[in-house]
């Protein structure tokens, strides 16, 4: 089976490995759709390799803790919710998502630390089941070349808008899979604007990624530009045809103040 789904959906959600069994034919499905679904949690994300100039780090919105709740869609495939949770512990970060149906879970975590203007991974982990069989995954920082996919979501949403990145000049970016293997993009700034989502308006930074390899993949992230790592919406297209979106429907800041 493909494994663009998950290869692309991480997110936004980044991404993909297809996971098919070769008996039952209705089991295989299932599998890859769980599988899909833990892509999609780190929603296509993304690292910045070579984008100039740089902004200072003062420049840069701090880090700020949160929980938010997406509906992921994947053409062909049942909806899912997936629970995105931004932690500080002490000396890093944590990113989590994670997503529950009735036969299928899954979660996805990524140790970081900031420093500097600088986004460094430290640990990741990946996992889905299916009726209790799955598989997981872990990195750790010598095992990853530049940036795992979800520290790269935040270190993007991040980055971007700070950095001349436009359709006629888009900037290079990379980050690692979640089994360590390297993927390269092109990214570039779209107009900001606001967004509706059914968690409510927001102010939203929107963002343009395309497979270096597959041009007619475009991916388009609308991120919060005060709250790093902060998904409003995600959509994942095909030859012009929508493959995945996910969309914001709630929102908890830590520290009780919304945006």
């Amino acid at each position: 089976m493909e494994e663009e789904p998950l290869r692309y959906a991480s997110t936004i959600f980044t991404a993909a490995t297809a996971t098919a069994a070769t008996t039952a034919y209705a089991t295989a499905t299932q599998r890859t759709w769980a599988s899909a679904a833990v892509g999609a949690m780190a929603l296509f994300t993304v690292a910045t390799a070579s984008a100039e100039p740089l902004a200072s780090d003062s420049e840069f919105s701090a880090p700020q803790p949160f929980e938010a709740q997406y509906r992921l869609n994947i053409r062909g495939w049942p909806g899912a919710t997936i629970t995105h949770t931004l932690t500080n512990e002490g000396l890093h970060w944590l990113s989590d998502m994670s997503f529950s149906v009735a036969v299928a879970r899954g979660q996805e975590r990524s140790r970081f630390s900031v420093d500097e203007g600088s986004t460094r991974s430290l640990l990741y982990n990946s996992s889905y089941s299916l009726l209790g069989v799955g598989d997981s995954y872990q990195l750790n920082e010598a095992e990853i070349s530049s940036l795992d996919r979800q520290t790269a979501l935040f270190d993007l949403s991040r980055r971007a808008g700070h950095e001349h990145c436009t359709q006629s000049a888009p900037c290079a970016i990379e980050f690692v899979d979640h089994k360590g293997r390297e993927e390269h993009f092109q990214y570039y700034v779209n107009d900001p604007g606001t967004i509706e989502v059914p968690a409510g308006e927001f102010t939203a930074l929107n963002v343009s990624l395309i497979d270096v390899e597959k041009p007619d993949r475009l991916l388009q992230l609308s991120f919060h530009p005060e709250w790093p790592g902060l998904i409003l919406s995600a959509e994942y297209q095909k030859e012009g045809r929508r493959q995945t979106t996910i969309t914001m429907t709630q929102f908890t800041p830590a520290e009780g103040s919304a945006p």
